[in-house]
């Protein structure tokens, strides 16, 4: 059997047939994993709910999206869910809050009651340095030293470095940072849901996106 000869068309037609190959084993993989992966973050999301707004049987009455403008201009999208109990009574609002922090997105799942303030938080997404997104999912909580539980955001919540009450992760200010204008976005979402003084529920704010 001759030798197949080298030469430049040779060498072309093998790596266009190498990144044939890799890229039908890519889409393969990616349409395998696609399911599962869509399926954990719905349960991480309806894990997320239940936990922010003090557990028991929760149930999603109503999925608002509200765009607002930060600070920059940039336009914001958040996710609100009307959380109610099994006997249909009005629990208060988790809002889903995206904001960018050290190494990336940070999204931040914050409960609200009709009151405004903090019933919990979960940390849904995040690119930070390993172990630092889990420390940030338990240091703002109620036992934790930044402690937010409880807290009414009408006056913005922020570290103490920057004339706050909050105390911020140890050596991750700017991660803490985030996470605060997180929850604060979070609750400036929340107040564009307003109050039916008759059932105590929420309802669809303006700028509101059903």
């Amino acid at each position: 059997m001759e030798k197949l000869k080298s030469s430049i068309t040779n060498m072309v037609l093998v790596l266009v047939g190498v990144a044939f190959i890799t890229g039908s084993i890519l889409a393969y993989v990616n349409h395998v994993t696609e399911t599962p992966i869509a399926l954990q973050k719905e349960k991480a999301l309806a894990d997320g709910i239940q936990s922010v707004m003090g557990g028991g049987n929760i149930v999603v009455a109503q999925i608002d999206t509200v765009r607002q403008n930060d600070e920059k201009g940039k336009e914001l999208t958040y996710v609100i869910y009307q959380a109610q109990d099994s006997q249909k009574k009005d629990l208060g609002t988790a809002v889903e809050s995206t904001v960018s922090a050290f190494g990336g997105d940070l999204k931040v799942l914050v409960g609200f009651n009709h009151q405004g303030d903090i019933l919990g938080y979960t940390i849904l997404e995040h690119a930070e340095t390993p172990g630092l997104g889990a420390k940030a999912d338990k240091w703002f909580q109620k036992e934790g030293k930044g402690n937010v539980i409880g807290k009414n955001p009408q006056k913005a919540l922020t570290v103490k470095k920057d004339g706050g009450e909050i105390d911020a992760i140890t050596a991750s200010t700017i991660t803490s940072r985030a996470f605060l204008l997180a929850v604060n976005n979070a609750y400036k979402a929340y107040m564009t849901t307003p109050v039916d003084g008759e059932s105590g529920a929420s309802k669809k704010g303006k700028g509101g996106k059903k």
